[in-house]
């Protein structure tokens, strides 16, 4: 079964709802020389899993950052970098997700490593997330987003958006309402993904609400290699 009618079936089995941490069964330390995190503790291996994970190479994928003028492929950021995905008009899940990235944002600038980590919140809901839509966003959730670190990124379409965030990332998403109801929403899973400098996931954070002050532990040896 390939990712994408994997991530479906899963979808029908109420993983919207849960979007929770894996179990914790079995330790793997094999160590993959792509890493610098030891394989974290798990009941499955990446190749088991329907996103990409530990160990493995970052999605080579290219998207138009909104606020900015330029283009940002994920996979050549030069500093490691966390990535989550999001849409602006979201009450319960997103704020949490997008308030835990901007506090480690607010972390690396007060201990002058902000030069050291690049925020990639990236939309699934293009149409509405447009530029002006995301810098009142980013003054709503008080976001430092004329910081160079941090880039909000924006599929051209929601065709793209699926292609790129659900295919190619496993984060399921699906619009709640009919196409022509303006305040239309999601019913969408939760991945959070700490990349290092070379383009392989050190970490993907399968939860809600992920620990802020274990990925600011994570990040740190990927900053300082």
């Amino acid at each position: 079964m390939d990712r994408r009618n994997y991530l479906h079936a899963i979808a029908g089995a109420g993983a919207f709802a849960t979007a929770g941490c894996l179990g914790s069964t079995l330790s793997f330390r094999d160590g993959n020389p792509n890493v610098i995190l030891a394989e974290p503790e798990r009941e499955y291996t990446s190749e088991e899993l329907p996103y990409p994970a530990w160990g493995q190479r970052v999605p080579d994928v290219t998207l138009p950052s909104s606020i900015g003028s330029q283009t940002v492929t994920i996979r050549d950021i030069e500093t490691p970098s966390i990535v989550t995905f999001f849409y602006s008009h979201c009450q319960t899940v997103c704020p949490v997700l997008i308030q835990t990235v901007r506090n480690i944002q607010a972390d690396a600038i007060e201990n002058d490593y902000a030069d050291q980590v690049t925020f990639l919140p990236t939309t699934f809901d293009p149409q509405r997330d447009d530029a002006a839509r995301l810098r009142e966003y980013s003054k709503t959730m008080n976001i430092a987003v004329d910081n160079d670190n941090w880039q909000f990124l924006r599929p051209a379409s929601p065709e793209r958006a699926k292609a790129v965030v659900e295919e190619e990332f496993g984060v399921t998403f699906e619009r709640t309402h009919p196409d022509d109801m303006d305040m239309y929403m999601f019913a969408h899973s939760a991945l959070t993904y700490l990349i290092n400098a070379d383009g392989y996931i050190e970490r993907a954070y399968r939860t809600q609400a992920p620990d802020i002050s274990q990925m600011i532990t994570d990040l740190k040896p990927l900053r300082e290699q």
